[in-house]
């Protein structure tokens, strides 16, 4: 057996291709392998993914942290906040993206609004092993969503080993153990984390107390070496307590130059619990086979109550003398909610792959699932300004205002369903020659149905890469299909708070090209990868962004399209560890009841990012890494509500920094180990976070405060954090 390594980073799949030769005369087969090499292990087929190293998640300083805070330095993926986990990706929303853990599907908390309400993602970044990414044209085992698909597995202990790490801002303390024959191995996990400190840097007088704790545990019994069990447990609790007292604000322009002060009175109290429980058998009798049996179940309920009254003065100043000139609108609100939800789902799933030779994969799948939505929602806001209750007719306000009053929106809703969800799908993957280049192919479709809206959904999709034998190093790829957005809790729900049972699917037709090539520079290993991508999208549902909440209208009035072309370059920057630096440029436009095109509230435009590693040559323990974010500012939409053809807005740019610096007492890999009591230790850190180095004030949304006077409404920009250092201290023990 002839054997060739090519070595082509993290980035791409591990391909084996075979090429059988036969001898007449002596009958004899040979087979020729070809391997496409990454660094990071585990069998995947799919082309458009990109491999996340679990260590940089890990040591990423950011103050959401994680898995995510490292995918959003990449070119497709896009945030216009840091204190939230979610993400958007060409363009889409955040309620675009699938999310799995051990290839089951997870679902984030649903009435969460204001980024700071968030605690920790349910990714624990300690619990590891692999990541993949994938921004679009993913293969059709992964689920019915129209931007992308992020799926982690978890990692099995090999021997005892417990680790921790206190800060600032929280801690999480892991252990794990392995039997001695290693058929029983078991991985605990608790996180706690508080940004009351961090809120604190925002420029209002409000009191946070914002608490969130996690559970997790991931158990595997290795029965036999053909078969397995394995389970995963989760359980999380996020309390959100606010209580706002003054906040004032400088906007407008240098000739216009505005102020509102607001004065508060009330708080608002949230809970959020989430439990999830899975248990897998694995069966893999040959080579050739291997068969996947998940059971699982997800609980989720969610309390948002809140009654807040403010009184707000809008005045204008002296552009020169900086005195005030008027005071431009006197007024006040009173916004009100009492939100209940409660989602339970749970279902079963049954996977089998198998495999004739080292360049065939088929696949298939099939999943039942069963869902329980019950949601009550009372929510209403009173807007006065001048003494007029808004919204109001434009007339003279000299004689008064003859209409009744009315509230700026009411959202009243009782709604309970127990829908059945069935999903399959099938997938080809081939690897062959073609002449003397290597070609990967991998084709399939998913079929869905939701008895709720009793639709059935078809999405084909495919992959082709191509492997020319050129002197320099290049693959080229493309791949794309018929993607849907299959509608749950928040698509369905219309402005009035009711389920429409007549809601449809989002369709969203994608084609993406690719080309990633290898070098070597300064004789350190490179990879550059550049993607541009198209999408056709119908069916949509317009929606409102409030902060990160998303609220549908309801109704499939409107199409679309989305373009972007990205690029990324991965390598070592510094000898021994892996950085990127990565730009993108995308646009993604909607029609609504043929209006005409105009930018959807998530329009990305713009894109900068790196993620840079470093250390001192003469002193290997002391280490930094970078992060960096330019992005253009996203459209802010319009209030809730109103015709968003008439707000136009676009935020200012979002930058960011944040440095982690480290100190390494305690190295695994160094030769001189420590003695006595420092000698249980194998490794031992000690940080020190800046987050938003540089103290920028970026902007995540607008207050519509309305003005009687001329009916019209200002957007107030509301402000994300200021500058803050975080110190942790990262342990491990054998």
């Amino acid at each position: 057996m002839k054997k060739l390594v090519l070595p082509l980073s993290l980035m791409v799949p591990v391909l084996v291709f075979s090429q059988t030769k036969k001898r007449d005369t002596a009958k004899v087969t040979d087979i020729e392998e070809v391997v496409f090499q990454r660094k990071a292990t585990g069998k995947t087929t799919d082309l458009t993914t990109v491999k996340i190293s679990a260590k940089d998640a890990q040591q990423v300083a950011s103050i959401s942290g994680g898995v995510e805070g490292v995918i959003k330095m990449l070119p497709s993926v896009n945030t216009n906040t840091e204190l939230s986990s979610q993400y958007m990706v060409r363009g889409g929303n955040y309620d675009e993206n699938l999310i799995y853990i051990n290839d089951i599907e997870i679902y984030r908390p649903f009435l969460i609004r204001n980024s700071q309400q968030e605690g920790l993602s349910i990714i624990n970044p300690d619990m590891v092993s692999i990541v993949n990414f994938s921004a679009g044209g993913f293969e059709p085992r992964y689920g019915d969503k129209m931007s992308s698909a992020l799926n982690v597995y978890y990692r099995e202990p090999e021997k005892f080993e417990l680790s921790g790490e206190p800060s600032l801002i929280g801690g999480r303390l892991t252990t794990g153990f392995a039997s001695k024959n290693n058929k029983l191995t078991a991985l605990f996990s608790g996180r706690y984390r508080n940004t009351n400190l961090v809120l604190n840097t925002l420029k209002e007088d409000t009191d946070f107390n914002p608490v969130y704790w996690d559970f997790q545990s991931y158990i595997n019994y290795h029965i036999s070496p053909k078969f397995s069990l394995s389970f995963i447990g989760y359980y999380s609790r996020n309390d959100y307590e606010m209580i706002p007292r003054e906040r004032s604000v400088d906007f407008g322009t240098v000739q216009m130059p505005l102020n509102l002060t607001v004065f508060y009175n009330g708080k608002e109290d949230d809970k959020y619990k989430n439990m999830m429980g899975t248990v897998s058998m694995n069966y893999k009798p040959s080579d050739k086979w291997k068969f996947t049996l998940d059971s699982f179940a997800y609980q989720n309920r969610e309390r948002e109550y809140y009654t807040i009254s403010s009184a707000y003065i809008l005045q204008t100043f002296d552009p020169i003398t900086g005195a005030p000139v008027t005071n431009y609108d006197v007024g006040g609100q009173i916004e009100h909610a009492r939100n209940d939800l409660f989602v339970r789902t749970y279902g079963a799933q049954f996977r089998t792959r198998f495999s004739p030779n080292v360049n065939t994969d088929i696949e298939l799948g099939f999943k039942y699932e069963k869902e329980n939505l019950k949601d009550l929602t009372n929510e209403w806001k009173l807007v006065d300004s001048a003494g007029y209750s808004m919204p109001r007719p434009l007339d003279d306000p000299r004689f008064g205002d003859p209409s009744d009053l009315d509230l700026f929106y009411s959202i009243s809703g009782n709604n309970h369903i127990e829908p059945t969800r069935l999903s399959a799908y099938a997938q080809y993957s081939q690897k062959f020659f073609w002449g003397s280049s290597k070609v990967f192919v991998n084709a399939g479709a998913r079929v869905s149905h939701w008895s709720f809206n009793k639709e059935t959904i078809f999405s084909p999709r495919v992959q082709f890469a191509i492997k020319p034998e050129w002197e320099s190093d290049m693959l080229f790829r493309l791949s794309g299909g018929v993607y849907y957005q299959s509608p749950f809790y928040k698509e369905i729900k219309d402005l009035n708070g009711n389920f429409n049972s007549d809601i449809k699917s989002q369709r969203s037709i994608q084609a993406i090209l690719a080309n990633d090539y290898e070098f070597e520079m300064y004789e350190r290993p490179f990879k550059l990868t550049t993607e541009a991508y198209y999408k056709k999208m119908d069916n949509l549902i317009p929606y409102y962004m409030d902060n990160v909440r998303i609220r549908y209208s309801g109704k499939n009035n409107a199409s679309g399209y989305a373009y972007g072309v990205e690029t990324r370059l991965f390598g070592e920057f510094v000898p021994g560890v892996d950085s990127w630096l990565s730009a993108g440029y995308a646009r993604i436009y909607e029609n609504i009841d043929g209006q005409g095109d105009i930018p959807r509230p998530t329009d990305q435009r713009l894109k900068f990012s790196m993620f840079y590693q470093d250390y001192m040559p003469k002193f290997p323990s002391m280490r930094v890494n970078l992060t960096l974010v330019y992005a253009m500012g996203l459209p802010t939409g319009a209030p809730v509500f109103t015709n968003p053809y008439a707000y136009q807005k676009t935020l200012p740019s979002y930058k960011r920094v944040d440095i982690g610096l480290s100190k390494v007492f305690i190295d695994p890999k160094s030769k001189n180990r420590p003695y006595g009591f420092w000698g249980n230790f194998e490794e031992l850190t000690l940080g020190v976070q800046v987050f938003n180095a540089f103290n920028i004030n970026n902007t995540i949304a607008n207050q519509w405060i309305s003005d009687a006077n001329t009916n019209l409404m200002y957007p107030v920009p509301v402000r994300l954090t200021g500058r803050f250092f975080n110190v942790k201290l990262e342990f491990k023990i054998k």
